[in-house]
């Protein structure tokens, strides 16, 4: 079966700097990778080639069997991909489900602020995400009064509430406590299970990768040097080396 999505050759270079070299990466519908790196080794940067945000220099990549490359982000996100920035994007002023019900409406075809007044409040497929997200306690308060984890997790709330079958999070867990990272990798887990989403994740905290316990990419330089389980990762001398912190034996 042909992957979900898939990356060949991506190149993309800023002046002098090359920024993605060569990029290969391969995800089925319903999988879940982690892609760790240090910074400046071009994680963003492939997930703005994915969205749409920049046009690479070289490579293609495929989604659902089609070529997107260089295609407009509006254009690929009516496809199904959802992309999670490393900071929050909600509606401060809105309630937290009013946050929900402007993606539901827009799914429903009914864009623009007029579709917000033609659609009942608190709809159940609100109330259902709300309620996942352990949200529903705070659905009447405004988005901008939430704690930093819960903007977080209202974002990705957002973003499912469209037809989303590849989601992507750059850095879901920054900010966020000890608990609250190990309770995202648990939703993020329970997600990809009940709704078969595929997920991709760019991510720096260890305890999370490991919690989320899926295959791992590991990029440097603008490539993808290493793929296999947290262990494996882990155990590479060159990886622990380069980003975890650990000097590799001689």
């Amino acid at each position: 079966m042909a992957p979900l999505l898939e990356v060949r050759d991506l190149a993309k270079a800023f002046g002098g700097v090359q920024a993605l070299a060569g990029v290969d990466l391969s995800v089925g519908a319903g999988e879940v990778r982690c892609i760790i790196g240090p910074n400046g080794c071009g994680k963003t940067t492939l997930f703005n080639v994915i969205s749409g945000a920049f046009r690479p220099d070289a490579g293609t990549v495929r989604f659902a069997g089609a070529e997107i490359t260089g295609a407009r982000p509006h254009r690929i996100a009516r496809l199904g991909i959802a992309r999670k920035f490393q900071v929050p994007g909600i509606y401060p002023n809105l309630s937290v489900t009013e946050n929900l019900e402007v993606p539901l409406v827009a799914a429903a075809g009914q864009r623009g602020p007029l579709g917000l007044l033609r659609r009942p409040p608190a709809t159940a497929q609100a109330r259902d995400l709300l309620a996942r997200f352990g949200l529903a306690g705070l659905a009447t308060r405004p988005a901008g009064a939430l704690a930093h984890g819960h903007k977080q997790w209202l974002e990705i709330a957002m973003l499912l509430a469209g037809e989303v079958r590849l989601l992507l999070l750059d850095e879901p867990t920054a900010g966020m406590t000890m608990g609250e990272t190990a309770a995202t990798a648990d939703l993020i887990r329970s997600i990809q299970a009940e709704r078969g989403v595929a997920i991709v994740a760019i991510e720096h905290d260890m305890s999370f990768v490991q919690r989320l316990d899926c295959p791992v990419v590991v990029m440097m330089r603008g490539a993808v040097v290493r793929e296999g389980s947290y262990r494996e990762v882990r155990g590479d001398p060159a990886v622990r080396a380069a980003y975890l912190g650990q000097a590799a034996p001689c």
